[in-house]
């Protein structure tokens, strides 16, 4: 029999909530029951946009809310640890977005309320849910490329210098290592990972440099490599203020591996496209099609996680985003980036 819709509501109205709103709504496996903003008339506006679900004028109202099962966490970044726990001290599971927290000590004590809690608790890594990262990890993984030496991944773009954005703000937890840098690691620990027969490595050393805003204090463009036990390199780049390539490549003995602007996926029914350059073939692709968008993946994702009664996803563990969360804190002391 086929299980009911997982029931969400969602904590924060701002452009990623509409996005994960409007999957929700693509989806067999999950409906939106319910919507929490700082303000009645912002959540009422939302509800209205999205199907008319319940609208709470607070997010304690719509932790109260029996009818909702999970919640979706969108809020600035220093607010994810805060309503993540009290979401799990409410017995609501958890999908919230990236980064976790604001530090891997704080990561920690996340995940050990939702371990208290008995709920499932998963970091939004939406790009983690794409079919196609399973595949990438599997050409790294079979030896197609031979053995791994060097990981290259960036994500950065070019924003308007804002101080009124979040994305610009240190209070709010602005600057591009937290913000888009947070991917490059993700994958890089994946792919590592991968190369050695696991589900992901952790670094052994970590150098980071970074250019910060002498005026806003947040990092505007930033580098970092990171060095695996196995050998491994990565380069990491990312930004909000320079528009670099967003890519993924790999290199090994034998060839090399590419995939452009991995972070989004591809519209529904439009392929990621692996590009693989092997030493004397002719270059060739793997595409992976999905036929929703990476959001309503992600949703159902976690609503099949759930219904299946697991507290965690392979898809993007706890220890993996403890893991994460740790070289995202080397990575910003390295760069000379402190929120405290």
């Amino acid at each position: 029999m086929t299980p009911p819709p997982l029931r969400w509501g969602l904590i924060g109205t701002g452009r990623i909530a509409r996005a994960f709103a409007a999957a929700v709504l693509e989806t067999e496996t999950s409906e939106l029951a319910a919507v929490g903003s700082r303000t009645q008339g912002t959540a009422a506006a939302f509800a209205r946009e999205f199907g008319n679900c319940r609208a709470h004028g607070s997010y304690a109202a719509l932790l109260a809310d029996p009818d909702v099962e999970a919640v979706y966490i969108s809020t600035p970044h220093p607010m994810h640890a805060e309503w993540a726990i009290a979401a799990a001290r409410a017995g609501k599971h958890v999908l919230c977005e990236k980064p976790l927290a604001m530090s891997g000590a704080e990561a920690e004590c996340v995940l050990e309320e939702a371990e208290r809690a008995g709920v499932f608790l998963m970091e939004a890594f939406m790009y983690r849910c794409h079919p196609f990262l399973a595949k990438l990890a599997s050409l790294v993984a079979d030896g197609t490329i031979g053995e791994v030496g060097l990981i290259e991944s960036t994500f950065s773009y070019r924003g308007n210098l804002d101080p009124t954005s979040r994305l610009y703000s240190r209070e709010l937890g602005g600057g591009g290592i937290l913000d888009v840098g947070c991917y490059p690691v993700s994958i890089s620990r994946l792919l590592a990972g991968a190369a050695a027969g696991k589900a992901f490595a952790e670094p052994v050393e970590v150098v980071g440099l970074a250019r910060l805003s002498e005026e806003l204090h947040v990092d505007l463009v930033a580098n970092a490599c990171l060095r695996f036990e196995s050998g491994i390199l990565a380069t990491l780049g990312c930004g909000l203020g320079l528009n670099q390539e967003s890519r993924v490549r790999v290199y090994g003995s034998k060839g090399s591996l590419h995939v452009l602007r991995p972070w989004h996926g591809a519209p529904a029914g439009e392929p990621v496209t692996i590009h693989v350059s092997l030493e004397d073939e002719q270059p060739r692709t793997v595409e992976i099609t999905a036929h929703r968008s990476i959001y309503a993946i992600e949703a159902d994702v976690v609503a099949e996680a759930i219904r299946a009664g697991l507290r965690e996803s392979p898809r993007m563990s706890w220890a993996d985003t403890l893991g994460n969360m740790r070289t995202l804190d080397r990575w910003l002391a390295a760069a000379g980036m402190n929120y405290r």
